[in-house]
């Protein structure tokens, strides 16, 4: 009894006696040549439709993300790039699978050894995937975009760049200081820009012997008189506080995130001017100096006081 290995001829004994002029042997030779250039023609065209579908989906990918009201900032297109360049490799690995499977290829072990590959990778690259992800969702909740200033981690400046891993800012000095986005996400951030008004404190020391009333007055006034105020809400002034050596007084007011700092150094120069011109005194606080008397115990107290 033949076994049927031994009645099944290889490849290349059916090619020997094909080149003999063998007429079934060419038959089968040219079957299965037609077979594997039928289902090479058709791995072929199914590479052309994945590569044509990709760059489609990937496109239309882009532009939905784009499209969305609160995701959607002008010059900035680094979620919807991210988000079109996931979906396009993500089709043509489905593709290069239909692919090997077509031309005989089992893509079980090739996805075997790219599940391990990418797990090992994975474990090598996970604070940096860790960056990613927190890039990808600042991206998508808009904490902060390029040119807003904002505070981050104890550090105040203004935004120049943001990608999937870093987020770049320029702080009030010159620096350049490079924030991973996973330690961004979760911590707090100030941004300063987001909203449209910035309330200005000011709080001032008046002696106590001074008309409270009349510095009131002149903290309104000055606010009033400042075209970066807003008039809406309108400045609040009040006694807030007894100290040692002097009545506090504030001033709260509303302005513009870009006017705050200037507005508040300017009303600090008027108020202290408007105040000295109506004769109201910011008191120093006093040191007194004592003494001990060389031949008793007890300290004695100098009769004018010194200004410290």
């Amino acid at each position: 009894m033949t076994t049927p290995a031994a009645t099944s001829p290889s490849f290349t004994d059916a090619a020997e006696r094909a080149l003999q002029g063998d007429p079934v042997m060419i038959r089968e030779v040219l079957s299965v040549i037609g077979a594997f250039s039928v289902r090479l023609l058709t791995a072929f065209l199914i590479l052309a439709i994945t590569l044509w579908a990709a760059k489609r989906l990937a496109n239309v990918a882009r532009r939905a993300i784009q499209r969305v009201p609160h995701h959607h900032h002008p010059g900035d297109t680094t979620l919807s790039d991210f988000v079109s360049g996931v979906v396009r490799y993500v089709v043509i690995a489905v593709g290069l699978i239909a692919v090997l499977q077509q031309i005989g290829i089992q893509a079980t072990s090739v996805l075997a050894v790219l599940g391990a590959a990418s797990l090992a990778i994975g474990l090598a690259l996970q604070g940096a995937l860790s960056n990613v992800a927190a890039g990808v969702m600042i991206l998508m909740l808009k904490p902060y975009r390029v040119g807003d200033r904002v505070e981050i981690n104890g550090r105040s400046g203004k935004v120049t760049d943001l990608d999937l891993f870093n987020t770049t800012v320029v702080d009030y000095d010159g620096l350049t200081l490079f924030f991973p986005n996973g330690k961004i996400f979760g911590e707090l951030i100030v941004n300063v820009d987001q909203s449209d008004r910035r309330r200005v404190d000011i709080t001032f020391g008046v002696d106590y012997d001074d008309n409270l009333d009349v510095a009131l007055t002149l903290l309104l006034s000055c606010a009033k008189a400042d075209a970066r105020i807003f008039e809406t809400p309108a400045p609040w002034a009040r006694v807030t506080g007894l100290a040692d050596s002097a009545v506090n007084v504030t001033l709260r007011c509303w302005t513009t995130p870009g006017d705050w700092q200037d507005a508040k150094c300017d009303l600090i120069k008027v108020v202290k001017e408007r105040f000295e011109a109506e004769g109201l005194s910011f008191p120093y606080p006093h040191q007194v100096t004592v003494e001990r008397d060389p031949l008793s115990r007890t300290p004695a107290l100098q009769g004018s006081a010194e200004i410290s």
